[in-house]
């Protein structure tokens, strides 16, 4: 195992970079020094790699951990994603283990809060003569969760899956000593959201450090599972090789249901967290456009979020009396079952998985060009795209869908097909399995 250094000393070059700080390079040390710990990793891979090679062709069972930064389980497609492909996996027979920072004692993490702050900041300090919030907080999280990670017996696992930079640096770091196949599976691009959606400052300090840690992360990773091909340019800028790559689009398990709009109206859903990348506010403002076409229509608005008050006020504003705030809800397939099209106007966003549920329903499908969501929703087939934030294009399409039901049909039953195809829990868990094996019998290269 390794010692800990906070800051991760490639962090603290790449700061002392921006800072213009000619500082003696940190260095990091392992448990085991010098020529015998070399040969002892030799011998392990050595010996791991014909473990491998005798169970690949047996159908070996594996023992998985799958690892995330954000507390597990929780409200939001992450959580959705981990939980089945734990499910799928174990359904192969493999062993799988889930671990979040939640999963260890908050007393203890607070303990190690109260020491790691203050150093840190004195380190920043000391050395830049400044420190910010974000990057404090950043390494005090990643502090906490390592060594709470040395609890862990890492050894006993076969594959060991990040679904997230922070954990890909955490496990990337323990697995120098370990030698196990590593995956990563990114859920979004996490400094360049930021920084195009003024989170981050561009050219900050904070750009600095998180692209390091992203760019790290990469590094670390013996291969990566990226969700849709929208990933790959900007991970190849940040240093991922494309033969590294493996795209598998996110399946879900998710059970038959019998479409049930019995109340004469046309149903529209919107199901997605009330935040300001999902386009809420861009709905609002369409149907409104079309106000005279939606007597029949009935919206509703399925989440909740930071963005809840200013939509309703919205919708009050604009006298939107069909449109209903659900809040977060468990019946998602029964709101599906009951809508006639389901729109998702987001501005940002990879692949989600409330669209891939929207065409297991067969409900028409209203979305926008962001991230991977065309490699599933391809327009006029599976689904209507326009472009993020066109309000025009948006109150167009929508007016075409409600006044046109054999194109709504079409395009249902074409999405229903293709997510029963391509999109189920199934399809993506052998998809990742393969993966797996694949590795192991190359003795994780």
């Amino acid at each position: 195992m390794k010692e800990l250094y906070f800051p991760y000393p490639y962090v603290v070059s790449a700061l002392d970079k921006h800072y213009g700080v000619k500082a003696k390079p940190l260095t990091g040390k392992t448990r085991d020094t010098g020529k015998d710990s070399k040969r002892k990793k030799k011998e392990r891979k050595s010996k791991t790699k014909i473990k491998k090679l005798k169970g690949k062709g047996g159908g070996k069972k594996l023992s998985i951990l799958i690892a995330t930064f954000w507390d597990y389980p929780h409200t939001g497609g992450l959580s959705n994603y981990i939980t089945t492909l734990r499910e799928g996996l174990r359904a192969l027979g493999h062993k799988v283990d889930i671990i979040a920072p939640n999963h260890f004692s908050e007393v203890k993490a607070e303990k190690i809060r109260e020491v790691v702050v203050p150093e840190l900041k004195n380190f920043f300090k000391e050395r830049y003569g400044t420190y910010t919030g974000k990057i404090i907080q950043s390494c005090r999280l990643l502090y906490i969760y390592e060594q709470m990670m040395q609890t862990v017996k890492l050894e006993k696992y076969d594959i060991l899956h990040a679904q997230d930079l922070f954990t890909a640096n955490i496990l990337g770091r323990f697995n120098e000593d370990l030698g196990k196949p590593l995956l990563f599976t990114p859920h979004g691009m996490f400094t360049f959201s930021r920084v195009k959606f003024n989170r981050i400052e561009r050219g900050s300090e904070e750009e600095v450090y998180y692209k390091e840690i992203e760019r790290k992360a990469i590094e670390y990773a013996t291969h990566m599972v990226i969700l849709s091909d929208s990933f790959r340019d900007p991970l190849s800028l940040l240093g991922a090789k494309s033969a590294n790559l493996t795209t598998v689009n996110t399946g879900i398990d998710f059970k038959s249901i019998t479409r049930s709009n019995t109340r004469g109206k046309i149903v529209i859903s919107c199901i997605a967290r009330l935040g300001p990348r999902k386009g809420h506010s861009d709905l609002l403002n369409a149907l409104a456009r079309i106000n005279g076409v939606i007597n029949g229509v009935e919206v509703l608005i399925v989440g909740d979020g930071e963005m809840r008050e200013s939509l309703e006020a919205q919708v009050q504003s604009l006298r939107l009396s069909n449109v209903h705030f659900l809040g977060k809800r468990d019946d998602v397939p029964s709101i599906l079952s009951k809508t006639d099209i389901f729109v998702l106007p987001t501005i940002n966003d990879n692949l989600p998985i409330s669209i891939i549920e929207a065409m297991h329903s067969g409900a028409a499908i209203l979305t926008t060009n962001c991230g991977g969501i065309t490699e599933i929703i391809h327009h006029n087939e599976t689904g209507i795209i326009v472009e993020p934030g066109n309000v025009n294009q948006l109150a167009s399409q929508l007016k075409n869908l409600i006044g046109n039901e054999a194109l709504r049909t079409k395009l249902g039953n074409n999405a229903y097909q293709y997510a029963k195809s391509h999109l189920t829990r199934e399809a993506m868990v052998d998809r990742i399995e393969e993966i797996y094996q694949d590795l192991l019998a190359s003795g994780g290269e």
